[in-house]
């Protein structure tokens, strides 16, 4: 269809328009994922504030004690400790914590998406383990909740909430929202539930603070996803040569 200058006038919507040109930095992400942020904030929000009001009860609780279900819990624990079950939990002491957990598994993972050309999904997942570590230590100097008696490891000050359990959620959320895998999301939700439980095990947490770590974990994480959204969209319908490779 042509203007009466002779020259071609724009296509419309209905007769198939071409592809508009995308600004200088302008996202490719599809106007759902662009405007999806509200969910992230508002649930990873409420995650956070489900954790500070947790922290709160413990704090206004007489002397910091645990609640009748941690009691129970740690009960079922001492009784039936088994040598068999003390050497995974060990493992998983370890895998969560101290310096694996402070700086070998984020420095291989931040290589690794560098490597493979993904710099959005570095700084997510960089800034979300900081922001999840420096939380955990916040609130566990604010609260100052005595740890159990049955602990089993040498732990640092403060009991709630558990920085094992926050650091494995954090990590488990992020990489399910960077790769975008079912299983990913598999085995981060195992191996959340078994640092868990190998907190309490150990005697390190009372059930309740392995549940705050978990929640301001995951929390952290997905409320810092929303600000990245667009982005890890982009960059993860791009190639991921490794960088080596042209």
């Amino acid at each position: 269809m042509s203007s009466d200058d002779g020259h071609d006038a724009p296509p419309d919507a209905a007769d198939g328009a071409a592809p508009a040109v995308l600004a200088p930095g302008a996202s490719t992400a599809p106007a759902p994922a662009q405007v999806a942020r509200r969910w992230p904030i508002v649930s990873g929000a409420v995650a956070v504030l489900l954790v500070l009001a947790l922290g709160a009860i413990v704090v206004f609780r007489e002397r910091l004690l645990p609640f009748g279900f941690d009691a129970e819990w740690m009960e079922e624990i001492v009784e039936h400790r088994n040598p068999f079950w003390e050497v995974p939990s060990l493992v998983m002491n370890s895998l969560g914590g101290g310096v694996i957990a402070v700086f070998v598994v984020p420095i291989v993972v931040i290589v690794a998406l560098l490597v493979f050309r993904r710099p959005w999904a570095a700084l997510y997942f960089t800034i979300a383990i900081i922001v999840s570590a420096a939380a955990v230590q916040i609130l566990k100097s604010a609260i100052g909740r005595p740890r159990p008696e049955e602990i089993l490891v040498v732990s640092d000050f403060g009991s709630f909430p558990s920085g094992h359990s926050a650091n494995a959620a954090t990590l488990a959320v992020t990489l399910g929202i960077i790769f975008v895998r079912v299983w990913i999301w598999v085995a981060g939700s195992v191996y959340t539930l078994l640092m868990m439980a190998s907190r309490t095990y150990l005697g390190a947490h009372w059930l309740s603070d392995t549940i705050g770590g978990l929640l301001l974990g995951a929390g952290v994480a997905v409320l810092l996803w929303a600000p990245f959204a667009a982005r890890l969209y982009d960059e993860r319908t791009r190639p991921h040569r490794p960088v080596w490779m042209r």
